[in-house]
């Protein structure tokens, strides 16, 4: 009798923790483009593009309340800047999926930096300069216009969009860009990762002075690059269309190719 107790209390703390759901939710009104600090703990994030003068947050969690004894939210307006602060709880005892999203609608031009400790960060159709940090999680961008600046301590990164500035570093997981057509270099580009493949697919016409180096894959370049120094399986210095600012690409462990946009 006292085993089947206890085995049904255990089945009730189970189904209390999965059924366990909350939301919140906030809207601010916004001048143009709107300045965003997001320090989200160790929820995904999702920034979205939505157009209008607003941002709005829904935060949604799996596994635990929302409040002063579970995630805490922490926001604040001032001006046309907006700080949002997300944290779990210090203790958590429960059984089953815990999980923290954080869904950001925001106008199409915003200046955003974004932090979560533990989580995927996605952006679609934003705007503006954006700065990315995730302690263990991917990075995925679509659409994007302008500045992105983004590090992830263990997770692949994929972003497609026109750029002027792009600096990607990931510890641990491939990288993928698609830099569309009209992107232009307004300072020298990086992209990084400690243990992963790199493929850039680039513009037929971006002027660049190009850096490759892997440390344990091959290069392979399926665009016209003029040889200006070292040159070998590991390595390549060349330019693009006559040279331009620097295009820097290392990878640790995995092979590098760089081709054209398709259709550019």
């Amino acid at each position: 009798m006292k085993r089947d107790l206890t085995i049904a209390c255990c089945a009730l703390f189970l189904a209390a923790s999965i059924c366990n759901a909350d939301e919140w939710n906030k809207h601010w009104s916004v001048g143009a483009k709107p300045e965003l600090h997001v320090m989200a703990g160790d929820a995904a994030i999702v920034v979205e593009a939505a157009g209008g003068n607003s941002i709005d947050a829904t935060l949604r969690t799996r596994g635990y309340s929302i409040g002063d004894s579970g995630v805490r939210v922490t926001e604040h307006q001032t001006d046309n800047r907006i700080e949002i602060e997300v944290r779990e709880p210090a203790m958590h005892f429960g059984f089953g999926e815990h999980s923290i999203h954080l869904e950001l609608r925001v106008p199409k031009e915003v200046v955003a930096y974004l932090h979560t400790g533990d989580g995927s960060v996605t952006l679609r159709k934003v705007h503006g300069p954006v700065q990315v940090d995730t302690g263990d999680g991917s990075v995925e961008g679509e659409d994007l216009d302008g500045s992105l600046d983004a590090h992830s301590g263990d997770g692949s990164v994929h972003v497609s969009g026109r750029f002027d500035i792009l600096r990607l570093h990931t510890q641990d997981g491939s990288v993928d860009v698609n830099a569309l057509r009209g992107s232009r270099m307004q300072a020298d580009w990086r992209v990084e990762t400690g243990d992963g493949s790199v493929r850039l697919n680039l513009p037929r016409n971006l002027p660049a002075d190009l850096e490759l180096r892997t440390g344990d894959g091959g290069i392979r370049m399926n665009l016209p690059v003029s040889v200006t120094g070292k040159q070998s399986e590991n390595e390549v210095h060349g330019k693009l269309n006559g040279g331009g600012r620097l295009l820097t690409v290392r990878t640790g462990d995995g092979s590098i190719t760089v081709s054209p946009l398709p259709g550019s």
